[in-house]
This record gives C-alpha cells, sequence and structure tokens, in this order.
C-alpha cells in the first residue's frame, strides 16, 4: 500500500472557475505508481472550492461564475462579515456551497476522470492570490 502526501501552490488567477486539472497533475508524477486508489485534494482556504465538472466547453465555467454571482451576490445588505471587502461573505458562501475537496479513483497510474470531466477551482475573490492545495494519494503500487 502506497501513501503520499503533497502540499500544491497553485497560480493566482482572476475571480471564477479555472480547470487545474493538468497543474495536478503535473506536480503528482507519483501517480503513475499506484495501479488502484484515489487521489484527495484539499483546498486549505475558505474562500476558494474545489469541484469537478465540464471540461471541454469554456461556457460552462462562464455560467457557473454567473449562476454564484446571483446565489451569493457582492454587497448584499444583510451581510455582517465584510471587513475585507464587497466579495468577503460570497466568498465564504459560494466555498461552502461548492467544497474544499474532490477524491478521484486512480486506475492505471492516472486519475479516473470521465471524458468530459475536470478539476475546478472556483476562485471566488477579486484578489484571493495563489491558492494551497493538499493532494494525498493512496493505493496499490504498480507491479
Amino acid at each position: 500500500m502506497i501513501w503520499f502526501q503533497k502540499r500544491l501552490r497553485l497560480p493566482a488567477v482572476r475571480r471564477g472557475f479555472h480547470l487545474v486539472t493538468d497543474l495536478l497533475m503535473a506536480e503528482l508524477p507519483e501517480l503513475e505508481g499506484i495501479e488502484v486508489g484515489t487521489a484527495h485534494f484539499f483546498i486549505q482556504h475558505t474562500s476558494a472550492s474545489l469541484s469537478i465538472n465540464e471540461n471541454a466547453d469554456p461556457t460552462v465555467r462562464q455560467d457557473f461564475e454567473s449562476y454564484f454571482n446571483r446565489v451569493a451576490p457582492e454587497n448584499a445588505p444583510y451581510f455582517r462579515h465584510t471587513q475585507e471587502g464587497a466579495d468577503d461573505m460570497p466568498a465564504h458562501l459560494k466555498a461552502a456551497l461548492l467544497g474544499t475537496t474532490v477524491s478521484v479513483p486512480i486506475m492505471g497510474g492516472r486519475l479516473a476522470l470521465g471524458t468530459w470531466q475536470g478539476i475546478y477551482l472556483g476562485e471566488h475573490r477579486n484578489d484571493g492570490g495563489r491558492r494551497w492545495v493538499v493532494a494525498t494519494l493512496m493505493g496499490k503500487a504498480t507491479k
């Protein structure tokens, strides 16, 4: 049984939804040594999220941003947690709704994502900066 854990630094990106599958995989050559297992990704922030969704059509990511901006709008008069700006509380709500973790099966040394699936970083702050993700790989080693 293999257990491996690594802290990964993602580049700063603008607010929105960004595919990070290739970035994560590029930092995890250890995946190739696992025949069957699980890759678990956890973002160490309360104003950003991880999720899995459509990886081919960029309009999906634009629609996600539009939808969540309506669900958790900036400058809502009922928000009290606004010390860090108008995007502060909406960012926390979006992260809570979408979540901080994704788990993906590993098959034959690769992430077993579906044909049209990718891992999204949801950046919910106007200036969130670089984000940290903890990747934990576990599984049976290749022969």
